[in-house]
């Protein structure tokens, strides 16, 4: 067996009708993680908040690698104009959050919505304007703690969708 380097693989490209929308995400590693994971996993666009740091930051730069030119991203100043106009554009805004209406990740039909807008919350508050989301999806955990990184939740989010949407486009 040889492990190959990254120039060795070709991964079959596809985008999905996924966007990611970063309510108020404070850390740098996050932000460029961030584009890294969605870029892998071919989301169309991402949503910054303007207090969030840029793609100047060296550590975002340092985080995302070369992902920061390969995807589309914008800076919104109004959360909830901002989420209120991904709706008119037939968005379905699904928060990755554990509510009490949350629904199994695993148990979500991802396929039933054509756009789907995945919202991440603050490292410290979650999201702050849960009341603006369509649905909330969570992760299962089986050890004590009920909270895991925000890119993590991501990265499981977007291995999740993509794996059910990607006969279907």
């Amino acid at each position: 067996m040889k492990q190959l380097h990254h120039t060795e693989v070709e991964n079959k490209q596809q985008t999905f009708p996924i966007t990611i929308v970063c309510d108020a995400i404070r850390t740098p590693e996050n932000i460029g993680m961030c584009f890294r994971v969605s870029e892998i996993f071919g989301v169309q666009k991402i949503y910054l908040h303007e207090t969030s740091p840029t793609i100047e930051n060296r550590i975002v730069k340092k985080t995302a690698r070369n992902t920061l030119t390969q995807i589309t991203h914008e800076t919104y100043d109004d959360f909830n104009k901002l989420i209120n106009q991904l709706k008119k554009e037939g968005n379905t805004i699904i928060g990755i959050e554990i509510t009490d209406q949350s629904i199994d990740i695993q148990k979500f039909d991802f396929t039933a919505h054509q756009k789907i807008v995945l919202l991440l919350g603050s490292e410290r508050n979650g999201i702050e304007h849960i009341n603006l989301v369509d649905k909330t999806i969570a992760i299962p955990m089986y050890g004590r703690n009920s909270s895991m990184n925000v890119v993590h939740s991501l990265s499981i989010a977007l291995y999740e969708a993509t794996n059910q949407l990607r006969n279907k486009i």
